[in-house]
């Protein structure tokens, strides 16, 4: 039998364990260092070594209940969580969220401009606030066949109505918030005019006049416009004979009147009131009967419009500018005292008006009637109108046509 012994080599004895601490191989060093355990038991040399790979989560169990110090760590987490959730919250209450710029287009509130017309004095109506401050012109409009139809008579704010002589009406036309470039045929003065045009302050246009209204211009102190001291700002056409062929222009007048300082007229004007079409109308047709056929008038309301439409001598008056029916909004019969006057060139009397004073008057509008009373003191006062009452008369917005009747008995209306 073979001794095994004898087949090994010759090795030196190992060293015994130190008797402090333990000896560890540079490999045994190595594993423990990363974290591997290096089996040391005794065997062959050749044997290969075997390296076990420790879980660390193992080697750090946690241990209940826990240590004084860990408690003092989880407290002092926990206040320090606190304080900052505390200071957090603070600051959100406290916080104005940030406004960012968008591409929405900002939307404007809308912006309330300033009325652009102020009521006309004369009229009512609604005019730019620089053709309220012209001056109130007057223009004489002349009424024979030969003169019709007129021109510019619808564009008139007020229009006064009377016999000049012979059973001739004529008309007084006052202007200012519509200025027509076209007006006439323009006639001459009378007494009566002058005294209604006074209560508007208003410049006088007209070709001549009668003896008396010719004194009375100068001694009244009326603001003369007369064409034979003023040709330049009139003209004649040539399809009608002379004298019925005479025309002016309120710019032009206007422009006469701020050469001679008439800047303005004082007048205050009359009460207005909206426009009320009655549901039970009492005045829709009235007839003026003046002198003969020619010169009778008649109006017939029309409720769409809350006018009354004009009719002369049996036809409808049409007014060459506009070419339409003139049709104003509030009609007076004013019932003047009235004589005959002095002759005049033809042998025909002139019409003498009292028409300073007071007297009945019957006011047409909204298709019906109200009787009142008309009021002038002096030359120069304005015309005014009370009910039964005594109290102001308020007018529709719009032309007023005024007709001067000697009696009531002139007038009739249904």
């Amino acid at each position: 039998m073979h001794n095994d012994s004898q087949l090994l080599p010759n090795l030196p004895e190992p060293e015994p364990p130190k008797s402090k601490g333990q000896f560890f191989t540079p490999e045994e060093v190595a594993a423990r260092d990363s974290n591997e355990t290096v089996n040391t038991k005794g065997g062959d040399i050749n044997e290969p070594v075997v390296v076990h790979h420790q879980n660390p989560q193992k080697d750090k169990k946690f241990k209940w209940p826990p240590s004084k110090k860990q408690w003092l760590i989880v407290g002092v987490v926990v206040l320090v969580l606190v304080i900052i959730g505390g200071v957090l919250a603070f600051m959100a209450s406290n916080h104005k969220p940030t406004k960012y710029a968008t591409n929405k287009p900002k939307v404007q509130a809308p912006i309330t401009k300033p009325s652009s017309t102020v009521p006309s004095t004369l009229s009512g109506l609604p005019v730019p606030p620089a053709a309220n401050q012209n001056p109130i012109t007057a223009v004489m409009v002349e009424n024979t066949p030969q003169a019709r139809p007129q021109a510019g008579l619808s564009q008139a704010g007020v229009v006064f109505e009377a016999l000049t002589e012979g059973g001739i009406t004529r008309f007084m036309a006052l202007f200012q918030g519509q200025l027509p470039t076209f007006v006439g045929p323009v006639r001459s003065a009378r007494p009566y005019f002058l005294r209604w045009d006074l209560g508007f302050d208003a410049p006088y246009a007209h070709d001549g006049g009668s003896p008396q209204a010719l004194i009375d211009i100068k001694t009244l102190g009326v603001k003369n416009l007369d064409y034979l001291q003023n040709p330049a700002f009139y003209h004649r056409i040539s399809s009608r004979p002379a004298p019925h062929n005479l025309y002016t222009s309120i710019p032009g007048l206007i422009k006469l009147e701020g050469l001679k300082g008439w800047a303005n007229s004082k007048y205050s004007g009359w009460p207005r009131k909206p426009d009320s079409p009655s549901k039970n109308p009492n005045a829709t047709n009235i007839s003026f009967n003046l002198s003969y056929s020619t010169y009778n008038v008649n109006y017939k309301f029309s409720p769409q419009t809350d006018t009354y439409n004009r009719y002369e001598g049996g036809a409808p008056q049409i007014d060459a500018n506009t070419g339409k029916q003139l049709s104003p909004k509030v009609v007076v019969g004013l019932v003047v005292p009235w004589s005959t006057g002095t002759l005049d060139t033809t042998g025909a009397y002139y019409s003498d008006y009292s028409n300073v004073g007071s007297g009945q008057a019957y006011i047409f509008q909204d298709g019906t009637v109200t009787d009142g009373q008309w009021s002038k003191p002096s030359n120069t006062s304005p015309l005014t109108f009370t009910d039964s009452k005594g109290n102001p008369i308020k007018f529709n917005a719009g032309q007023t046509w005024i007709t001067a009747l000697a009696s009531s008995s002139e007038l009739t209306y249904n």
